[in-house]
């Protein structure tokens, strides 16, 4: 007998409500000095928000490690640089409805929610206007049902996984009752920040989907992918679903050789194949994660010179109007 997904334990939404939202609560938590604590933003308009797994893996007292980079609001945010702004690949002029973005032939973005297991310092969304309130999809399926070259559905937000495993069903069932919808893809970072997201429920949505389902994660550096969330992965593989990675090239982070060879590694050695590494999306506050194209082009021919090409992301930007991600080197 199948245990309907209303009556399943949701273990993952208590952990959620442990996140780090206090920037005070947090620099208590990692031990920091004075000083350190005073370049903490005491209230950013892109609110602290990270998952308590992620804060045990952070050393105390200490701003110089690429988890805490990552997550923490700094004032670094306050600077600003030449071409930095609110929405830099232009989200909004490709919006159709509230919750569809249609940039790419072939493809359409479902925006699930704002909500996010953790805030990215560097998220290119954080200023999207988001819709408080979204219950009546009508007219957005009644767009992608008259527009019959979309057959790829990129379900994003915030994150997808921020939906209810009920929700999620009924989203799911109704892109597979469009004929021509043959692709649908999720794009997340919720299994870096709280893998016990991918509960039983979860993958009984995934299992009684008739289309090809790819599952994207997002991550940047090899200490984000312990043994929990490679478990967590795992579980989806063994459905069929192939695995991919987003990275996104970062300062302090993932720009040194060693490091970026390692992630890809401890990807490949997952079941997960990197995918994209992007540049830096110019979002106003986040300069200081900014590296070159050709420091980009450099670390790709590293790993390109040690590992199998299946380990080996392309090197792409974004570029508001052009008809796919540009690839780079």
């Amino acid at each position: 007998m199948v245990t309907p997904l209303a009556k399943l334990p949701i273990l993952w939404r208590q952990i959620q409500r442990d996140n780090f939202t206090c920037p005070q609560k947090l620099a208590d938590f990692l031990e920091l000095s004075p000083p350190l604590r005073a370049r903490l933003l005491e209230a950013p308009k892109f609110v602290l928000n990270l998952p308590r797994r992620l804060a045990e893996k952070i050393p105390k007292n200490t701003l110089d490690d690429p988890i805490f980079r990552q997550f923490v609001p700094l004032d670094l945010e306050l600077d600003r640089e030449p071409g930095f702004v609110a929405d830099p690949v232009c989200d909004k002029s490709f919006q159709k409805g509230r919750t569809i973005l249609h940039k790419y032939k072939g493809r359409a973005l479902w925006l699930t929610s704002s909500a996010c297991a953790m805030h990215c310092r560097y998220c290119f969304r954080q200023n999207f206007p988001y819709e408080t309130k979204m219950e009546d999809f009508s007219a957005e399926i009644e767009y992608l049902q008259k527009n019959s070259d979309i057959k790829e559905i990129i379900l994003s937000g915030g994150d997808p996984l921020s939906l209810s495993n009920e929700a999620l069903q009924n989203l799911l069932r109704t892109f597979d009752a469009i004929p021509h919808i043959q692709r649908i893809r999720f794009h997340t970072r919720f299994p870096i920040g709280i893998p016990e997201r991918i509960d039983e429920g979860f993958l009984a949505v995934l299992q009684n989907i008739k289309a090809q389902i790819f599952f994207i994660i997002h991550s940047n550096h090899p200490g984000e992918l312990d043994s929990d969330v490679v478990s967590a992965l795992r579980k989806i593989a063994k459905l069929g679903i192939p695995l991919l990675n987003q990275s996104v090239l970062l300062k302090g982070v993932n720009n040194d050789e060693e490091t970026f060879l390692a992630l890809c590694e401890k990807l490949v050695d997952s079941g997960v194949m990197p995918y994209y590494l992007h540049l830096l999306d110019p979002v106003l506050g986040s300069g200081h994660f900014q590296v070159s194209e050709e420091r980009g082009i450099e670390l790709i021919q590293y790993v390109q010179q040690r590992l199998s090409g299946y380990g080996v992301p392309r090197l792409v930007r974004e570029e508001a109007g052009k008809y796919s991600k540009t690839f780079l080197g």
